[in-house]
């Protein structure tokens, strides 16, 4: 599972009841938290329900003292983790391919925008950016609703769906799959 921005307590008190429901299902080896998460309370709660392995960064948010960025390798593929904060415009995919080659990554989770993108660019990196899990406003603004990811990764394919909450329901609104 693959989330971001929840900037708990500072912006928003918690994530939506349906997502921490699903966070907390026990069904993910691992979540990895993109950035500006801004409070531990989220984190414990995922260590603690989901029993998950927990892979976090630090955004620009962040005063805990997480990594900048992180390096995962899952089946054969490596999967890179940083927020995007130092990315101008924010979500630049030149910039964010450029962080993916430095960290030897095919895969690159990042965060910041608040707004879910999926893209699999031509220099065959695939980005993903669940957008906001509590759907808070950005200094960019975002979508406003409430989203994440899941990754499945198989040898080299990697299955992506991006659910959002419409109406205190969980919707899938990207489903793709890609071989790296």
């Amino acid at each position: 599972m693959v989330i971001s921005d929840s900037h708990v307590p500072e912006r928003a008190l918690g994530i939506p009841r349906a997502i921490e429901e699903y966070i907390t299902s026990e069904r993910f080896d691992a979540v990895v938290h993109a950035g500006d998460v801004t409070g531990r309370r989220l984190l414990e709660l995922i260590e603690r329900e989901a029993g998950a392995k927990v892979i976090v960064v630090r955004g620009n948010m962040d005063y805990l003292s997480f990594p900048r960025h992180a390096k995962v390798q899952v089946e054969e593929l490596v999967l890179g983790v940083v927020h995007g904060d130092g990315v101008y415009p924010r979500g630049n995919l030149a910039a964010l391919t450029r962080i993916a080659r430095a960290l030897g990554a095919r895969v690159l989770v990042s965060g910041h925008t608040h707004e879910p993108f999926v893209v699999y660019d031509k220099s065959g990196v695939l980005h993903v950016n669940p957008g906001s899990v509590t759907g808070v406003w950005s200094g960019s603004g975002g979508s406003g609703t409430p989203s994440f990811a899941e990754l499945s990764v198989s040898s080299r394919t990697v299955a992506v769906v991006v659910y959002e909450l419409a109406d205190r329901e969980l919707v899938r609104r990207v489903s793709a799959s890609y071989t790296l």
